[in-house]
């Protein structure tokens, strides 16, 4: 008879920003193990002793939610009632894409090889140490954050192009290079185009508000942005000086 007893360890983590981690695995000494780890890096930690009870939560989880309540499954391969790369098979027949670390004795390259085919993400051979295994734990949380970020428009006006995501700018078809403020003032200028700004207001976005200099930087930086934006920049068709107030762009 199969048990269907789960267990919950919760981290002493503000859980609303921690990662929750499903540990499949029979070997009760290895299960604790993992769980004491884990716990230790802030994670929430759910486990199941066996195949079958880790399908059925699985299941009884998405019904309630409609998306995979875990980030991260940690999946031993020889399990009872149902193994490991049936359970694979499973999540990602049904479109789950719930990162999956699998864990086994069997370390051939064959046995590796057949684990990624079936849609584990990343394959760990016991014995382990657990260093490793937190490691490989974070580095697959953290692809799975990459790929869930959502997407920064890129922003375009006339003829510039600003990728923010790629730290890029085109102008006029052609990359430009921008050291890292004049890249910041741009991306603000043409996140709220036709909108004038003070030079202290740059200063406070850009600089920030603990910067301690001169306002005329500003002026120096507007300076080489428009070298490098307009094509006449001594009469600037983007960043154009509103006399008495600032700078606008567009």
């Amino acid at each position: 008879m199969y048990t269907t007893e789960l267990s919950k360890y919760s981290a002493k983590a503000d859980l609303s920003q921690t990662s929750r981690i499903l540990v499949v695995e029979d070997e009760e000494l290895i299960r604790e193990m993992l769980v004491v780890a884990l716990e230790r890096e802030g994670y929430e930690i759910i486990t199941a002793a066996d195949g079958r009870a880790a399908v059925e939560f699985l299941k009884s989880c998405e019904s309630n939610s409609g998306e995979s309540p875990f980030d991260l499954v940690v999946l031993d391969l020889m399990l009872p009632q149902i193994n490991g790369l049936d359970i694979c098979r499973l999540l990602r027949h049904q479109g789950n894409a719930v990162a999956i670390l699998m864990l086994s004795a069997k370390g051939s390259e064959t046995d590796r090889v057949i684990g990624l085919e079936v849609g584990a993400d990343d394959y760990l051979t016991k014995p382990f140490s657990m260093r490793e295994l937190v490691a490989r734990c974070r580095a697959l949380l953290r692809r799975q954050r990459l790929s869930t970020l959502p997407l920064i428009p890129v922003l375009k006006y006339k003829e510039i192009s600003l990728n923010p995501q790629e730290c890029r700018v085109l102008v006029r078809g052609k990359e430009v290079n921008l050291s890292p403020k004049e890249f910041r003032l741009l991306e603000l200028f043409m996140s709220y185009a036709r909108r004038v700004w003070s030079r202290e207001q740059l200063l406070d976005h850009v600089w920030g508000p603990d910067f301690v200099g001169d306002s005329k930087t500003v002026d120096v930086h507007i300076r080489w942005l428009r070298e490098k934006l307009e094509q006449d920049p001594s009469h600037p068709e983007y960043i154009v000086t509103v006399r008495g107030f600032g700078y606008r762009f567009g």
